[in-house]
């Protein structure tokens, strides 16, 4: 594969912004199906489709990657910011998808929780990523990504504390419930991934 020459440097902004705003519609779109659950307006399969409209953005990112001789930051750096916000959707999908895969009957608040911190997380995920012109301007969302993920990690022990309060309660409740935590706190987690990303490339752009 020849590298082309001339710099195409845009395109690798563009395409991290609109990654962004991609996450950002994901986590919306699944803490409005666990709010309005069972009874929810969005279907999985909207979910779904914005996690491969992120597979595909992924895909043009590294296929620029591989073809551009001149990037706006490190190679490496490129990659691996990626790769985290692909997980971060992939994470979200997950969550989305083990509601009807378990037939959850109605939504527990710890989880409505977690899924109203993950859509600030990628808010501010992505307004980090539309920064990434200017990386110095990305330190404040960065910052804000980092503190919602800690208030997300509180969330989690509390959610599955609440699970055994109750003795008498069902084993598979518990079973599907800490899956679900679990997989939203993994998406914020990966915000957090990513956000460590986007602080290196800040550092080495200072």
């Amino acid at each position: 594969m020849r590298l082309a020459l001339a710099p195409r440097t845009t395109e690798f902004y563009g395409l991290f912004a609109e990654a962004g705003r991609n996450a950002v519609a994901a986590a919306a779109l699944t803490e409005q199906r666990l709010r309005e659950w069972p009874d929810a307006s969005v279907g999985h399969e909207r979910v779904k489709e914005l996690e491969s409209i992120g597979d595909g953005l992924t895909h043009q990112l590294i296929r620029l990657l591989n073809t551009q001789y001149v990037t706006p930051f490190d190679r490496e750096d490129i990659y691996q910011l990626a790769s985290a916000v692909d997980d971060v959707v992939d994470h979200i999908e997950h969550a989305s998808d083990l509601l009807g895969l378990y037939k959850i009957g109605a939504p527990m608040e710890q989880a409505l929780e977690q899924a109203r911190v993950l859509v600030g997380a990628t808010e501010a995920l992505a307004a980090a990523l539309a920064e990434l012109r200017r990386p110095a301007a990305a330190a404040p969302h960065l910052a804000e990504v980092t503190k919602l993920e800690d208030a997300g990690d509180r969330l989690v022990r509390d959610a599955i504390a609440s699970l055994f309060e109750d003795e008498d309660v069902d084993p598979r409740h518990i079973i599907r419930w800490k899956d679900i935590f679990d997989a939203l706190e993994d998406a914020t987690d990966a915000c957090e991934s990513a956000a460590h990303v986007i602080g290196n490339i800040v550092v080495k752009n200072a």
